[in-house]
């Protein structure tokens, strides 16, 4: 065993002078089964939400992907780290090159009558579980079983499967999925999206909501979980697949187990990552990151801008939110850019939403917007009084605010809108609240007249349709307007992809135009892990928050681990 001095004085070394006590270059990056490593995932304050995939519940494959594979999954091999094109950080979209078939051996798109024809992989295996379920192999009635539960739920998303017909087993590894008409989300959202996961019946019948039954084909089990705490998760030794690494063929998981820390305190979080009992942060604030370089100089990082809209939804259902001059005015009370200069300290950008700046086609940015959009995002508060006098508020009004507590950032920006709305006679009450609180205040439309919202984008086609369509949950402001609502209709009829961008860019500009939300800077993110963690350069999903691949494809350099002290 190392000395306690011996190990302080090595964590003090430069990592050039850790990596020279390694047994070489070659064998550092020579991949290597075994070790734990420990995450704080992007999602560090929430527990795992539910572990039944028909609850519709945004989170699921971030805390069960990793046990429930679905048919598709991105490509990590098309990964820029890897000498592809790709980052692998959007919620939930896979370009049609950098997805590849998970439990999906082969797919087609067939017409007349318009279908999707998937051969399954054969020898996929859901492992025994004591008290669940015998070993067996994974078969079409499996597919066919966990989306016709989906279907039915009666938490599912309004439409969501409208243009499937049926689902059919065709044979043991055969599976068609009959299509009533084309969706241009057909692959997220029966593929590899939020409620695609494939599950045994067993598990269902033995009680789906309890973690204890869960069981299915991925890379990892879950072995162990405690509410506010941690869920540890352990390798699938019937995991059927593999990786190749310089010309040579692994079987997948390297890793033999991992933890995700639930840690709530922000503080709590980078000490843990600084002393090195953490390996991987999936999300840090920019504001963190200089005092991390200096105190842990060895870490290695990812700047990415966050794929999550931060908004402060106005219902328009409701006075005074329903006129649009009152929204404009809103927007315009808020000086974004000090937003991004003084509190972010460059560290964010004005416009990354409903569509983001890595959905290449799609993004419009702001200096080709129309003026009557450029005008939300400059700071013009005798022009957002006029509105109000115009809109009937010429002494403005009071309104409540709901935010969760448990964002920092959030919690932060709330005072600062609240300065802001002052200067024009407008006074917003803050109500803080606990995640579950808050959350269900959204999904029953019963939040307040204003909610800090932070959106996820998931892929462009859902950016805009989840969030301005009427009757989905996370349109939050409740905004509605038939011309949009045909505009998408046809968008999702539309195969033609370059055609399809045009169209969107042009809705995007409409619910812009249009104020449903206060539309605030959207900041950039880091990510860190420590340098033996290998086969990683900070990749975040390759589904629908799911993580699970990249875990699988991790290993750890434990030899360099202990050299440097740890």
């Amino acid at each position: 065993m190392t000395p306690v001095r011996t190990r302080i004085a090595l964590r003090c070394l430069p990592l050039v002078a850790a990596l020279a006590l390694a047994t070489g270059a070659h064998a550092a990056e020579t991949p290597r089964h075994g070790g734990h490593l420990e995450i704080i995932n992007y999602y560090p304050t929430l527990n795992a939400l539910t572990w039944d995939p028909a609850d519709f519940v945004w989170k699921i494959n971030n805390d069960a992907g990793h046990i429930y594979e679905s048919l598709f999954a991105g490509d990590l091999d098309k990964a820029q780290s890897r000498g592809g094109k790709y980052n692998f950080e959007p919620d939930a979209w896979l370009a049609t090159d950098a997805m590849r078939g998970e439990l999906a051996e082969s797919w087609e798109v067939k017409q007349d009558p318009l279908r999707v024809e998937i051969t399954l992989r054969k020898g996929v295996m859901f492992p025994a579980k004591e008290g669940v379920m015998a070993a067996r192999e994974l078969t079409a009635e499996d597919v066919v079983y966990s989306f016709e539960r989906a279907n039915n739920s009666p938490r599912k998303v309004p439409g969501y499967f409208d243009h499937v017909d049926r689902a059919e087993a065709t044979g043991p590894h055969s599976v068609t999925f009959h299509m009533n008409k084309f969706n241009a989300e057909w692959d997220y959202r029966f593929g590899y999206g939020y409620y695609a996961q494939i599950y045994p019946r067993e598990v269902v019948e033995k009680g789906i909501s309890d973690w204890r039954n869960i069981n299915g084909s991925g890379p990892f089990r879950l072995t162990a979980y405690t509410q506010g705490n941690a869920a540890r998760y352990e390798r699938n030794a019937d995991y059927w697949d593999t990786t190749t690494i310089g010309g040579e063929s692994y079987k997948l998981p390297f890793i033999d187990s991992f933890t995700y820390r639930t840690v709530k305190d922000e503080s709590t979080q980078l000490s843990l990552l600084r002393t090195g009992r953490v390996d991987i942060m999936e999300q840090i604030r920019w504001s963190a990151v200089d005092e991390l370089k200096k105190s842990a100089p060895d870490l290695q990082w990812r700047r990415s801008l966050m794929h999550a809209g931060y908004l402060l939804a106005l219902r328009n259902d409701a006075k005074p939110f329903d006129d649009v001059r009152v929204r404009r005015a809103m927007n315009m009370a808020v000086n974004k850019q000090e937003i991004v200069d003084a509190l972010y300290q460059g560290n964010a950008q004005k416009l990354a939403f409903p569509l983001h700046p890595d959905y290449v086609g799609y993004y419009e940015p702001l200096e080709n917007m129309p003026d009557s959009i450029r005008a939300l995002f400059e700071y013009n508060p005798d022009e957002a009084k006029k509105l109000l006098a115009e809109a009937g508020y010429p002494k403005g009004f009071s309104f409540k605010a709901q935010v969760c507590a448990c964002n920092t950032s959030h919690m932060e920006l709330m005072p600062l809108l609240a300065a802001y709305y002052e200067q024009i006679g407008v006074k917003m009450e803050i109500v803080p609240m606990e995640y579950a609180a808050y959350f269900g205040a959204m999904n029953a439309s019963t939040h307040t007249a204003a909610y800090m919202h932070q959106k996820g984008h998931s892929n462009p086609t859902t950016a805009l349709r989840n969030s301005f369509t009427k009757g989905d949950p996370w349109n939050v402001s409740k905004w509605h307007n038939e011309d949009f609502e045909a505009g998408m209709a046809k968008v999702f009829l539309e195969q033609d992809e370059t055609k399809r961008q045009e169209m969107m860019r042009e809705l995007s500009r409409m619910a812009l135009e249009d104020a449903a939300y206060v539309y605030l800077p959207t900041p950039y993110i880091y990510r860190a892990w420590w340098p033996w963690v290998k086969n990683y350069d900070g990749e975040l999903r390759a589904g629908a928050v799911k993580p699970g691949p990249i875990y699988a494809r991790i290993w750890i350099d434990q030899d360099l681990k202990k050299k440097m002290g740890y």
